[in-house]
């Protein structure tokens, strides 16, 4: 039976492009395609939480995306009296830590982390075919085959997965027929990306916090030289979203005539809905991003959930394609969903306390707790400390015992598995596809500092099996290792 590629990927978003980088630097083949001519231009997702900060790190961009954006500024809120107050949007004292290498937010428009995304698959040697439209396909057992159209002509692609990231609207959810229940929130918003005058950007200024349907927040956007605009507006009617319309709704709202709206380059009028599919996978089919789920702007989940889903799914795909069984392939929803309705329900409760005037983004939308404690991939029988399986592994400085400094997030980063012996007395035999490594005196790396010892909480002579998308599959004493793995990895990893 032939094939076209391995994974057909419809929509270039943020979600297909982390598939598709993953699939790339694991050596499988795909194609990324997407219906409209040209990227993405708006800031909606402007914001990238910690969580996906170390994704990115894994993905070799974090430092590119750091360097192309900039913190959240502090926020400015207007009083109609004229005058304001100061505050953050996260707690004042949060600070990087050994465990965890990035501590808040980083803004960068949408626009600019889809184009880091992009580069880097460039540099993988693939791109996304623009200007491509899924039209229909069909599935059986083995494969997907799929019509697209592309140049006005039609062209049949023959894949073995299909993974349906193109948004909100997806068609791939439709063809399915899967479910996308929820709820319409009574709020409808523009969002606008603008080059204005009579605004610092040193500050994200909001007018009319206590009156939610007067409110308009302005905020610059980090690495660029505009403003977003954010404001409700009525449920129905046309909105005027040029410059001398967004001038005016500013002067209405704000009571200023010196806030002069010059241009708009990207702008858009959105309802709000927190919605989440019934089923993120039909047989070879599979959702993720805004094609799973769809929800309010607040709190910055949504551009992260959608790469956390894609990040998921792809070590997943890569392993099933290279022999693991399929039934690997049953986790990613039964991770992934929950996940996403836990995001609608923090969603939804931050877009009322928006409403009651208050922006306070606590940890939980740092997204550095979201795990799989309940996954039916954790080791069986795993013991239980500080951290156990299913928590996202802590990153801890160490030195390696050549002498260099290092992390533990440089020991994970790439395609493999990672197993760490904390000061073990045998290493097991070599295992494809699982980088080993010894921590302890005379091992490979040195925990001087006690770094690894204090985030994992670890006994001497335990094992701790990290997997590719850096969450603790178990925690296994030496005793027990081989058969332990033996019998898991029948399970996990291609036959050899």
């Amino acid at each position: 039976m032939s094939f076209d590629t391995d994974v057909l990927i419809s929509g270039a978003g943020a979600a297909g492009l982390t598939l598709a980088i993953d699939l790339a630097r694991r050596g499988i083949s795909f194609r990324l395609i997407e219906q409209n001519t040209q990227p993405f231009s708006g800031s909606r997702g402007k914001g990238i939480q910690p969580r996906t900060m170390e994704i990115f790190e894994d993905l070799g961009i974090v430092d590119r995306v750091a360097a192309a954006g900039g913190p959240y500024p502090p926020l400015c809120q207007y009083r109609p009296d004229g005058t304001h107050k100061m505050s953050l949007l996260t707690e004042a004292d949060v600070f990087p830590t050994a465990a965890e290498p990035y501590a808040a937010p980083l803004m960068l428009p949408q626009f600019a982390t889809e184009a880091v995304m992009r580069e880097r698959l460039s540099e993988l040697g693939h791109h996304p075919h623009f200007g491509t439209k899924l039209t229909g396909f069909e599935r059986d057992a083995q494969s997907v085959t799929a019509s697209i159209e592309q140049d006005g002509g039609e062209q049949v692609i023959r894949a073995r997965f299909l993974v349906g990231t193109d948004g909100g609207r997806s068609f791939v959810r439709h063809a399915l027929a899967i479910d996308f229940p929820g709820e319409a929130l009574g709020v409808r918003a523009i969002v606008a990306d603008v080059q204005l005058e009579g605004l610092d950007r040193t500050v994200w200024h909001r007018f009319q916090f206590a009156s939610p349907a007067m409110q308009v927040m302005i905020c610059p956007l980090a690495g660029t030289d505009l403003f977003q605009i954010q404001a409700p507006v009525a449920l129905d009617g046309e909105v005027d979203l040029t410059p001398v319309g967004l001038t005016a709704l500013i002067k209405d709202r704000t009571g200023r005539g010196d806030i002069m709206v010059r241009s708009v380059s990207w702008s858009s009028v959105y309802t709000m809905s927190a919605r989440l599919a019934d089923r993120y996978r039909v047989g070879r089919v599979f959702l993720a991003g805004d094609a799973a789920h769809v929800h309010p702007p607040t709190g910055g989940q949504g551009l992260n959930t959608s790469v956390q889903d894609a990040y998921n799914l792809g070590w997943k795909l890569a392993s099933v394609l290279a022999g693991a069984p399929e039934a690997l392939l049953d986790s990613y929803e039964a991770e992934r969903r929950p996940i996403a309705l836990n995001m609608l329900r923090l969603s939804t409760r931050l877009l009322g306390e928006v409403k009651q005037g208050t922006m306070r983004r606590d940890r939980e939308a740092r997204q550095l707790d979201l795990g799989y404690r309940g996954s039916s991939l954790n080791v069986p029988g795993s013991v239980s400390g500080k951290v156990q399986a299913g928590d996202r592994a802590p990153d801890a400085p160490c030195r390696g015992q050549a002498g260099q400094r290092t992390r533990l997030f440089a020991v994970f980063q790439g395609a493999h598995w990672t197993l760490l012996g904390y000061e073990v007395r045998d290493r097991p035999l070599v295992i494809a596809g699982v980088r080993i490594v010894t921590i302890g005196a005379g091992h490979e790396l040195v925990d001087e500092e006690g770094d690894i010892a204090e985030a994992y909480g670890v006994e001497p002579d335990q094992w701790v099996l990290v997997r590719p998308d850096g969450y603790i599959a178990g925690i296994i004493p030496s005793d027990n290792l081989e058969a332990q793995l033996s019998h898991y990895f029948s399970h996990m990893l291609p036959p050899r």
